[in-house]
Formats: structure tokens, C-alpha cells, sequence
């Protein structure tokens, strides 16, 4: 006798499925999710109670500012709580698949199409944006820290370097968030070994190689300079300038970079568990 599998209970004529999907998207999938996807949904979860935080605050400055009692600093507060909740929310909307999909052809395509576009979207668009929205804003934060940036008010949050370094460590919680659920998908369509990882995101493994690269021998250029050199002295060092191939050029760091990816990808294929590939 063929079995058929249960029918999703339903209230009210709604499955259960989409109610967990509405009240608490981080359940969805719970069984195929990682422990990495698990964190990244215990800490979301944390930072989802900045929202209730930031509609008091809002409801605060409303009551005050009617009653001529303006705070600069809750103005403030509430745009480092909304920055911060919104930010961390990221990772959570990639973990839980409940972003925001414009593809109308999504939903017909059959699961292992579905997991290939999300590979894609995942390893080759969104993370090397995430990768460089990381590289852009960590001199933002640097700088806020070494002036001690604080808010144009007189009465406002002083502490303003804080937020800006926050952003940028956010970058980071996003990537790792991105990361794990593409590596849960790729799971989904084949035994995700390291070198497949590796080379199925191939231009971020190539751009965090050549971040490394890049501010590892910004460092050593700087460890080997005179004092006071600054980094921006230190990038006119041979190794930052490019070189011609035929018609186009490249930077010495990019192209290393490059390298460096092949030649780890290649390792991890040697040293791949062959008895897991069976």
C-alpha cells in the first residue's frame, strides 16, 4: 500500500507552514539550517527587540517635542537603533530566505534551479558587495575613531565612531550570514567539500584573497617604512601599481590575489576527503 504524506494542518483555511513563515521566519527550514545559521538567527533575534526600543524612543521625542522639550540626543538614538536593528537584519532576511525576491519566474523553476540561482545570487553578487560595502567603510570607521567623532549637536550622541564601527563590523556578520546559507544550499545539489565551496564562489574567495593580500602588504610596507609614513605613502611601493596585459592593466595585488585563489582552491582539491566525494 502507498503511503502519502500528510496533509499540512491548516487554520482557518491557512497552512501552518505560512503562519510560522509570517510570526517567526527564523523556524522555517530549522532542520536544514547549520549552526552557523543558527547563530546568526539567536543574534538577530536579539537585535529584533531594537525596534520596539526604537518605537518608544520615537513615541518619546514626539511627546517631548510637542511639549518644547526637544532631546537631540533621542534623535540621534533613534537613527543608531534603526542603523543597527536594520543592519543585523540583513543577515537575518539571507538566512531565512525572507527578503524580498523580484524574480517572478522564481517560484515555477523546480528546486535544484532554485538552489542554482540562489548559489549564484548569493556567491556571486550579493557577497562581494558585502565584501566591499566592508572595505569601503573600514576607513569611514578608522578615521571616526581617530577624531573621535561625535554628533553635530551639542546635545546629541558623542559617541558617533561607535555606530560608523559598528557598520562596518556588520558588513562582516552579513557576509558570514551570506556565506552559511550558501553553503546550505549548495549542500542541497551536491557534497559541499571545501573546494567546491572555494571554487563555486570563486570572485569572493578571489576578492577577500586580494583584501588580504592587499592590506597584509600594506602593513609590512608601513612595519618597513620610516615613522610618520603614512598609507597613503605606503600604497605608492612598487607592489600597488599595475602592470600590462596587452591593452588593459592590472594591479600587482589583483593579480595575486588571483593566483593565490587558484593555488588554494587547487590545495583543497588535493587534499579533498575522496571517500566523501563517494
Amino acid at each position: 500500500m502507498s503511503q502519502h504524506p500528510e496533509e499540512p494542518e491548516h487554520v482557518d483555511g491557512v497552512g501552518e507552514a505560512a503562519l510560522v513563515a509570517i510570526s517567526d521566519p527564523g523556524e522555517v527550514g530549522r532542520a536544514e539550517h547549520t549552526k552557523g545559521d543558527r547563530a546568526i538567527v539567536h543574534i538577530s533575534n536579539v537585535f529584533a527587540w531594537f525596534f520596539p526600543v526604537l518605537m518608544v524612543a520615537i513615541c518619546a521625542q514626539v511627546v517631548l517635542r510637542g511639549a518644547g522639550n526637544n532631546q537631540a540626543w533621542l534623535d540621534d538614538a533613534q537613527w543608531w537603533i534603526y542603523g543597527a536593528a536594520v543592519l543585523i537584519g540583513i543577515g537575518y532576511a539571507v538566512t531565512t530566505n525572507s527578503h524580498v525576491r523580484v524574480d517572478i519566474f522564481y517560484d515555477g523553476f523546480p528546486a535544484p534551479k532554485q538552489r542554482k540561482i540562489d548559489i549564484f545570487a548569493l556567491a556571486w553578487l550579493f557577497l562581494p558587495f558585502i565584501i566591499l560595502c566592508w572595505d569601503v567603510t573600514l576607513d569611514y570607521a578608522l578615521t571616526s575613531i581617530a577624531a573621535r567623532e561625535g554628533s553635530d549637536s551639542p546635545n546629541g550622541l558623542h559617541g558617533l565612531y561607535l555606530l560608523k564601527t559598528f557598520m562596518n563590523l556588520s558588513f562582516v556578520f552579513i557576509a558570514a550570514a551570506i556565506w552559511f546559507a550558501y553553503v546550505r544550499m549548495l549542500g542541497q545539489i551536491t557534497r559541499p567539500l571545501w573546494w567546491k565551496k572555494l571554487l563555486f564562489a570563486f570572485p569572493a574567495v578571489a576578492f577577500a584573497v586580494n583584501l588580504v593580500i592587499y592590506y597584509g602588504a600594506l602593513g609590512l610596507v608601513l612595519l618597513a617604512s620610516e615613522e610618520g609614513t603614512t598609507a597613503r605613502q605606503a600604497t605608492r611601493h612598487w607592489f600597488f601599481d599595475t602592470f600590462a596585459i596587452g591593452p588593459e592593466e592590472m594591479k600587482f595585488t589583483v593579480a595575486a590575489g588571483l593566483a593565490a585563489t587558484v593555488v588554494i582552491i587547487a590545495l583543497a582539491y588535493a587534499l579533498r576527503d575522496k571517500r566523501a566525494e563517494g
